[in-house]
């Protein structure tokens, strides 16, 4: 091959290359567009659970870093198993105290309960709440959890469905 189709081939590939990254680069900004578009559409408890999962997913990858790094009788070890086993034991009250309300008849629900302390916030998906209905979700907290005293939030967040 002659250095001059050496030499166009190796342009014609340049050229390609450059074609591609800006087209590349046109579509990532219309995804982004699109993705910040449909965020700002999503109601309050669409955009929760999102958070919440990412959020709790960085916090098992820390907690699995910690718990392979450490020898299985430290006590880094124990507490990264224990901090573990207690997010997990919350994300399935969470998930249950959730199902329970909806099925009282609200359309969606978010439960977030502290880790340190006895604080749960229900969010539920109402223009208002009657006295009716907080005593219901009262009632499904000292069911289901055994919950009576503590610091408890119920709050009406109308999201369209």
């Amino acid at each position: 091959m002659s250095n001059t189709k050496k030499i166009a081939l190796m342009s014609t590939l340049v050229l390609l290359l450059a074609v591609t990254a800006v087209v590349n680069f046109v579509l990532a900004g219309t995804r982004s567009d699109v993705a910040a578009n449909a965020e700002i559409e999503a109601d309050f408890f669409t955009v929760h659970r999102s958070e919440r999962l990412s959020t709790r997913s960085e916090e098992f990858v820390q907690l699995d870093s910690i718990i392979s790094a450490y020898a299985a009788d430290s006590a880094e070890y124990a507490e990264a198993v224990a901090a573990k086993q207690k997010m997990v034991s919350i994300m399935e009250d969470e998930l249950l105290i959730e199902t329970m309300v909806k099925a009282l008849g609200f359309s969606d629900a978010a439960v977030v309960i502290g880790s340190d302390s006895e604080n749960v916030n229900i969010f539920v998906n109402s223009a208002e709440l009657t006295s009716d209905n907080t005593v219901q979700i009262f009632s499904v907290l000292e069911e289901e959890m055994g919950i009576r005293n503590g610091n408890i939030i119920i709050m009406p967040i109308y999201a369209e469905s």
